[in-house]
């Protein structure tokens, strides 16, 4: 008899337990679609705000429009069969893979490939005579080619043998010299692939590298010949090419551009110190680089990669998975079916607020300034938000430790490429003088608009005459430090980006 009453007591107790159970899982639900509309809410309200005073984060508002094929530079035959195959490094170039874009220079033995060629900013020049040995490697094979390049029976001048090696590629060089005159360039593949769409681009993206090397080769090996209106043209050429990756959407496009245009500027650099050029052609040069802006590409790409990061977490909420790359390329898929919708609203408003603060503030594109303590402050945000952040930063706190750092590389460039320019209107004045000024304010307005000040500080660029009739140029730098104009090396010996002053000054006799 006394078993009964226990046996109701605990059905009782198992009753109210239940119905405390489900009354806590709907008072979970009724927080999280509180939660969820919420946070949609304030995505929503911020965006309209945002897109009121023009700011757009949607991938349409970055994507480059569709352009007709015969106006598109990717879509000329030898640039589209790049991008469907990239090749290999022992390829035979006199084979279909010679009608591409990629005009490799490099073959056979990786290790009778030249090691030191010419480095601008350390003051070094190239020297031709490893590339004329290595074009004459193996010279005495039945073929009389070597690696798949033409050789004179006799030596020739460095600059003429390299000359002749590369011409197997003239053909294809003046197909793409014309294709480069199409007014568009849109490479025709799937932006909504999010990042997986700039994965897609590295293969022509190398290719596109390895072209600017082969005509910075070309170009020094002309101006070694004399040849200095087909190394102008050259060089117009690589700027051209340049172009063509510029309305790209992705970092990476823009990181690629600028290896490229540092590749470009050493024969810029070679041209002026041998004073190669007349003063039309001068003009034509420092024109030339004026149309190059990398401050405004930095906040371009900035904007690509914050419109595909929002895209990509979106497509996330709705599919209910995470896709990305491991350390072997694989492609691994994560369900997060389980992530509340408020997770993604809260992410993608974490992503634009965390730019706002962070990234926008490093350049200042009204003043012509990039902020080395604007990124020093911003990654240290960054860290200190690691350490106690809400749940909803997890993703822009990932995707901003990676991508902040690049602004110096987009800093650095810009900066060369004005000292360039400037170096540009310092020869036009020799030419017309006899000798270089003594302030940078007499060259403008006749031999260039305006004399760009230094965009690290927004002062002027410091400039000096040397003892041997020559002068110095330079910008402070990363450091933000007057060096008196002294380059920084590292243990390997290369340039130390971070120290010392960037500089532009020509070897010694």
């Amino acid at each position: 008899m006394n078993d009964k009453p226990k046996s109701k007591l605990r059905w009782r107790l198992l009753r109210w337990a239940l119905i405390g159970l489900v009354a806590l899982i709907t008072f979970a639900a009724l927080l999280v679609t509180e939660e969820n509309w919420r946070t949609k809410r304030a995505w929503e309200n911020f965006k309209r705000a945002a897109e009121a005073h023009g700011g757009h984060f949607d991938m349409a508002s970055i994507i480059p429009p569709t352009v007709p094929d015969d106006q598109n530079f990717f879509c000329a035959p030898i640039v589209a069969e790049t991008l469907k195959d990239s090749g290999g490094a022992d390829s035979d170039p006199s084979g279909p893979q010679a009608y591409r874009l990629d005009l490799k220079i490099y073959r056979g033995d990786s290790e009778s490939w030249p090691k030191n060629g010419g480095n601008w900013q350390k003051g070094e020049l190239t020297d031709l005579v490893q590339w004329q040995r290595y074009f004459r490697n193996f010279a005495g094979t039945p073929e009389g080619k070597t690696n798949g390049f033409p050789v004179p029976a006799q030596p020739q001048t460095p600059a003429a043998d390299t000359l002749l090696a590369l011409s197997i590629f003239n053909p294809p060089l003046e197909e793409l010299r014309q294709a480069s005159l199409r007014p568009y360039a849109r490479i025709p593949f799937d932006y909504g692939n999010d990042f997986g769409a700039a994965g897609e681009l590295l293969p022509g993206l190398a290719n596109m590298k390895r072209c600017a090397q082969f005509l910075q080769l070309r170009t020094i090996a002309e101006l070694q010949d004399n040849q200095n209106t087909p190394a102008l043209a050259d060089i117009e050429l690589l700027l051209r090419l340049n172009n063509c990756l510029r309305e790209q959407p992705f970092l990476i496009s823009h990181l690629v551009r600028i290896a490229m245009m540092a590749i470009t500027l050493q024969p810029v650099y070679e041209g002026l110190a041998g004073h190669h050029w007349s003063d039309a052609q001068l003009a034509e040069l420092e024109l030339a680089l004026s149309q190059q802006d990398y401050l405004a590409d930095y906040e371009f790409a900035m904007r690509g990669e914050l419109a595909t990061a929002i895209d990509t977490c979106e497509k996330q909420r709705i599919t209910g998975q995470i896709k990305y790359a491991d350390e072997k390329g694989n492609v691994v898929t994560n369900s997060y079916g389980w992530a509340p919708a408020a997770f993604f609203y809260g992410s993608e408003l974490a992503f634009v607020q965390m730019h706002q603060q962070f990234i926008v503030p490093i350049i200042d594109l009204t003043n012509r300034v990039a902020s080395p303590a604007a990124l020093r402050k911003g990654q240290a945000a960054i860290e200190s938000e690691k350490k106690h952040y809400h749940y909803y930063k997890i993703l822009a706190l990932m995707s901003l430790s990676g991508v902040g750092p690049s602004v110096m590389k987009f800093a650095r460039i810009q900066s060369e490429l004005d000292l360039a320019r400037v170096a540009c209107a310092l020869e036009r004045y020799q030419l017309a003088h006899g000798n270089y000024p003594e302030t940078l304010e007499t060259l403008a307005p006749q031999f260039i608009a305006q004399v760009p000040h230094d965009l690290i500080n927004g002062q002027p660029l410091h400039y000096r005459r040397t003892y041997d009739g020559k002068f110095i140029l330079y910008s402070v730098g990363w450091d933000e430090k007057d060096d008196g104009g002294k380059v920084f090396l590292t243990a390997k010996g290369s340039v130390d980006q971070k120290k010392g002053d960037w500089v532009w000054q020509y070897p010694a006799p």
